[in-house]
């Protein structure tokens, strides 16, 4: 079985695939003092809890952003005697980027273009909501184009409640209604549907550079369901897209 690692700033998704099925998907903090040790550990109570046998992962593959903790996952692969892909350079002869510099392009990215034209076809806008807000684009023939990065709903939050002491921190949902009539609706319609706007925005210019109105849109990240709620631009809701993309990428390789 293979083990999908997105491996995001704030959080690290993780999924178990048997072939192309998605068995289960697990979520933990991207703890940037985490040791092998702790990972695996954290692995094996997930894997129990759930039901799950970790010495049958033979395979992992792996995208993040965190370059310390990559060399710990790469020591709990080895514990695993499990073979391991890092999603990049190393995956580039399976995946398709047409960007200014491919280099640069983060492999949570790379992750989601692929699914994206792979499960949705193309061309295709994947709007990622995590700690950072990512659209990435996908042309007629599959390949990453480039995009738009934009501060994440926390991160805006978060900034807003350390500035503005009188801000208490409010739950991410969606209002009923845009006008906020108390200071947490109004907070919760600013940034929920702050974002749920700025992705129809964005979207829209979008498609009409690429010239295709017809383009599929689809969200992800932990809280795209949430801003889902709040606008009807998104055509596809698949929280698991990034893990999907791995497994994707990992499928050609083999």
């Amino acid at each position: 079985m293979l083990l999908a690692i997105d491996m995001g700033n704030t959080q690290t998704a993780l999924g178990l695939f048997d072939s192309e099925e998605l068995l289960h998907s697990w979520r933990m903090p991207t703890d940037r003092t985490f040791t092998k040790d702790e990972l695996h550990v954290r692995l094996l109570g997930y894997f129990h809890k759930d039901g799950f046998d970790l010495a049958q992962v033979n395979a992992i593959a792996f995208a993040g952003v965190v370059p310390q903790l990559m060399r710990e996952w790469e020591g709990v692969a080895e514990v695993l005697n499990a073979r391991l892909v890092v999603v990049g350079r190393a995956t580039a002869s399976v995946t398709s980027i047409d960007a200014a510099n491919p280099a640069e392009v983060g492999a949570d990215r790379i992750a989601n273009a692929t699914a994206a034209a792979a499960l949705y076809g193309s061309p295709s806008i994947v709007v990622d909501f995590g700690t950072a807000t990512n659209i990435d684009v996908v042309n007629e023939q599959g390949a990453y184009i480039g995009g738009c990065i934009a501060p994440g709903i926390r991160v805006s939050l978060d900034a807003l409640t350390a500035r503005a002491a009188r801000l208490a921190s409010v739950p991410l949902e969606a209002p009923e209604q845009t006008v906020g009539r108390n200071t947490v609706e109004a907070v919760q319609s600013g940034t929920v549907v702050g974002a749920a706007a700025m992705a129809e925005g964005l979207v829209a210019r979008i498609k009409r550079e690429l010239g295709r109105d017809d383009a599929r849109v689809i969200a992800t990240g932990g809280l795209a369901r949430v801003v889902a709620e709040a606008t009807d631009v998104f055509d596809v809701v698949d929280p698991q897209l990034t893990i999907k993309g791995i497994c994707e990428i990992y499928r050609r390789l083999s």
